[in-house]
C-alpha cells in the first residue's frame, strides 16, 4: 500500500455498503479535505462498491481500501435485504481489523456508518476517536431512539388499516405525525429484528466522541434540540453533504441535458424511485400510464426498467437508466420532484428547491414524506390514504399530474414559493457564517488538533 503524504490527522471512513450511504459520506469527506490539507482520508468500502465507484482518487490525501464482500452479489442483497444487512453486522468487523493494522500512518479518527456499531467496540479498544455518521434525518434518528413510547402508548404493532391515521403527538421534538408513518411498526419478524438492531446501534452513542447529521439545523431545530438535551457529546449539523454544485457545469454533452435545454421553464417533472428497492410492477405501470394520460413532460430514472416503460409512457420525456441527479434537479425546466423520498433525494430536492410528489416505499421514506408534506409544506402525497395494498389507479395519477404541474395552480404557488425559500435556507446554511459551515469548522479543527 503507498505511503501517503505526512498529515496531522488520518481519518478512516466506513460507511454501511450501499449507495444511499456511501455517497454523503463520500461527499463528506470531500469537504472535510476541502477545508484542512492536514487531513489525509482512507475511505473503506467492499471489494463489490469499490467496482461500482471506481478506485480513482480524487486527491493526494484521498484513498481507496477495501474489505470483503458480505455476499456474493447485488441480487441476493434486494432478495433478502435482512439477511444482507444481518451479514454487514456480523461479517466486516474481523477484515476492518485487520486493514486498520496494516494503515499507515495509523488512524486518529474513524468516521462510520451509525448502523455498523461495531466499528465502535473497534475504536474504543484501540483508543481511536470515534464520529457516528447518521446518514438519514436528525428527526428520524430521535424517532427511532423513541420508538419504545408507540409500545408504550399501547400503539405498537399498527394495524394502518385501523388505526394507521390516528394522530399522535409525544415523540420529542417531533410534530403530530400519523402512525402509519412511523417505520418498522407493523410488529412483523423482518421489523422487530430491524429495530432491534437499530437499537443496538443507538446504545453505542454514549461511547462515541462525535454524532453527525447530513442535515440543516434551521429545517430540523426541535428534533435537533432534544438530541442534544439527551447526549453529552458533540452534535454537529453538517449540512446536504451533497456534491458541490460549483463542480456542475452549466452545459453537458449528455442527450438528456440537451433535451431539459430546449423545454420551458418549470415544465418538467422529474420521477426517481430510487436506487435500489422499488413499488410492484402493477405500481409502476398504473404510473406509466397516468403519466401519459396526463400530457406532462417527463424525464423518468427507471433503473433496469426502461424499454418497456418507454412503450407506455408515450413520447412527451425521456426514461433513463441514470442521470446525475443533481444536475438534473438544478436545471430550469424542472418544475416538480416524484421522489421515494430517500433522506439523500429529500436533500437534493430541498437544496434545489423543487417541490415534491412523495411516493415512498420502506423505512425512512415514510417519515420524510410527512416532514415534506405536513412540517416544510413543500410538496404532496401520491398516496393519501392508508391502505398499503392499494393500487393508485392511472387516472388518479394523471389527475395529480395535471394539478401539480401546473404553474397557475393557487395551492401549487404557495408550495413553490416555500420550496425557494427552503432553498435560500439552504445556501445560507454551507456559505459563510452559516451553520452547516460554522459546524463543519468546528469539527475541523477539532480533529485535526486531536491528531
Amino acid at each position: 500500500m503507498e505511503v501517503p503524504p505526512i498529515a496531522a490527522c488520518h481519518v478512516v471512513a466506513m460507511p454501511y455498503p450501499g449507495r444511499g450511504h456511501i455517497n454523503p459520506v463520500l461527499n463528506f469527506c470531500n469537504c472535510l479535505l476541502s477545508k484542512s490539507p492536514d487531513i489525509l482520508v482512507t475511505f473503506v468500502v467492499t471489494e463489490e462498491w469499490l467496482g461500482f465507484i471506481g478506485s480513482e482518487a480524487q486527491s493526494i490525501n484521498f484513498r481507496f481500501s477495501t474489505v470483503p464482500n458480505v455476499i456474493p452479489s447485488e441480487l441476493d442483497r434486494a432478495a433478502d435485504l435482512l439477511g444482507f444487512v444481518e451479514a454487514v453486522m456480523t461479517r466486516m468487523e474481523s477484515p476492518f481489523e485487520k486493514l486498520l493494522d496494516r494503515l499507515e500512518p495509523p488512524p486518529t479518527l474513524i468516521i462510520y456508518d451509525t448502523l455498523l456499531f461495531w466499528v465502535v467496540g473497534v475504536g474504543n479498544r484501540r483508543d481511536i476517536p470515534v464520529a457516528s455518521f447518521w446518514t438519514m434525518s436528525a428527526s428520524f434518528f430521535s424517532v427511532y431512539q423513541h420508538h419504545h413510547l408507540l409500545e408504550q402508548h399501547g400503539h405498537y404493532p399498527v394495524n394502518a388499516l385501523e388505526v394507521g391515521h390516528k394522530r399522535v403527538d409525544y415523540f420529542p421534538g417531533i410534530s403530530s405525525t400519523r402512525l402509519v408513518d412511523f417505520p418498522l411498526s407493523d410488529g412483523s419478524s423482518p421489523s422487530r429484528r430491524m429495530l432491534q438492531l437499530g437499537s443496538k446501534a443507538l446504545s453505542c452513542i454514549p461511547k462515541l466522541q462525535y454524532l453527525l447529521f447530513p442535515t440543516i439545523y434551521e429545517l430540523e431545530t426541535e428534533a435537533i434540540h432534544v438530541l442534544k438535551s439527551e447526549f453529552s457529546l458533540p452534535i454537529y449539523t453538517i449540512g446536504p453533504t451533497i456534491p458541490n454544485p460549483n463542480l456542475f457545469s452549466s452545459t453537458s454533452e449528455e442527450t438528456y441535458f440537451q433535451w431539459l435545454g430546449k423545454q420551458p421553464s418549470c415544465s418538467v417533472l422529474y420521477i426517481s424511485q430510487g436506487s435500489f428497492l422499488s413499488v410492484s410492477n402493477p405500481q409502476i405501470e398504473e404510473v406509466a400510464a397516468g403519466l401519459r394520460l396526463s400530457g406532462v413532460r417527463f424525464l423518468w430514472v427507471a433503473r433496469g426498467e426502461t424499454r418497456r416503460l418507454r412503450e407506455i409512457c408515450g413520447d412527451k420525456g425521456l426514461v433513463l437508466e441514470w442521470c446525475e441527479q443533481l444536475t438534473v434537479l438544478m436545471h430550469d425546466s424542472i418544475g416538480g420532484f416524484w421522489s421515494h423520498c430517500g433522506w439523500n433525494s429529500t436533500r437534493e430536492g430541498v437544496f434545489t428547491g423543487v417541490p415534491f410528489l412523495t411516493f415512498p416505499i420502506v423505512m425512512d421514506q415514510q417519515f420524510n414524506s410527512k416532514m415534506i408534506v405536513e412540517d416544510w409544506k413543500v410538496g404532496w402525497r401520491v398516496k393519501k390514504d392508508v391502505d398499503p395494498q392499494r393500487l393508485i389507479t392511472r387516472d388518479e395519477i394523471s389527475g395529480l399530474l395535471q394539478k401539480f404541474m401546473d404553474l397557475d395552480d393557487e395551492e401549487g404557488r404557495e408550495m413553490r414559493k416555500r420550496a425557494k425559500e427552503l432553498k435560500r435556507i439552504c445556501q445560507l446554511s454551507i456559505a459563510k457564517g452559516g451553520s452547516s459551515e460554522i459546524n463543519i469548522n468546528a469539527f475541523v479543527k477539532d480533529i485535526t488538533k486531536r491528531g
